[in-house]
């Protein structure tokens, strides 16, 4: 049986913005990731390709897919290599053609495919960036994990990780480190028997 991770890592601002990242959204406090250079994000890599090595496949939602399949395609190296390789399963239901190699296409029911998926693949399966697909994961209880890298920017707004549908998740911290000079990487899993 598998796990379902949220990770990739999954970036988040101190107030728990995900939105737009590396600002090529258009959103007026997007490219938050990139304003951190040198260690943090030499480290930052890193942990990335940690995290691609030991995943057995991704979970993505049809925009996550995209933004990552146009940066990945081409490009090599070791995270390249292994992203573009990996088996990618992605939730639509308007792609019909997945042009990322190893892909596929999962329609139907979210939460019965994702369900099927988790009998069916051994190991991580790695759900990165696609924070609205995790939303609904996690309220149907089936994340097993949640990967944070916690960048120390607060945004005041924007879209928010786990935003206000679900009730209450109680989360345990399993591990905490600190990534460069001032990102910290949060490992948590949810509390089913609370």
């Amino acid at each position: 049986m598998g796990k379902i991770v949220m990770s990739g890592p999954q970036n988040v601002s101190l107030d728990g913005v995900v939105q737009d990242p590396d600002g090529a959204e258009g959103f007026e406090l997007g490219g938050w990731f990139t304003r951190f250079g040198g260690e943090d994000l030499a480290e930052w890599n890193k942990v990335a390709l940690e995290e691609a090595l030991r995943a057995e496949a991704w979970l993505l939602g049809r925009r996550s897919y995209e933004f990552f399949g146009v940066r990945w395609r081409p490009r090599s190296g070791e995270l390249a290599d292994r992203l573009n390789s990996m088996p990618k399963y992605v939730v639509s239901s308007t792609l019909e053609e997945p042009d990322w190699n190893n892909s596929t296409v999962l329609t139907g029911d979210v939460v019965s495919e994702v369900a099927k998926l988790k009998q069916e693949l051994e190991g991580e399966i790695v759900v990165p960036a696609s924070y609205r697909l995790g939303r609904t994961l996690i309220e149907h209880d089936l994340v097993d994990e949640v990967r944070l890298v916690v960048f120390p920017v607060v945004l005041g707004s924007g879209e928010r990780f786990f935003g206000e549908a679900g009730g209450r998740k109680p989360m345990r911290l399993i591990e905490a480190r600190t990534i460069g000079d001032g990102l910290a990487f949060l490992t948590y899993t949810f509390v089913h028997d609370a």
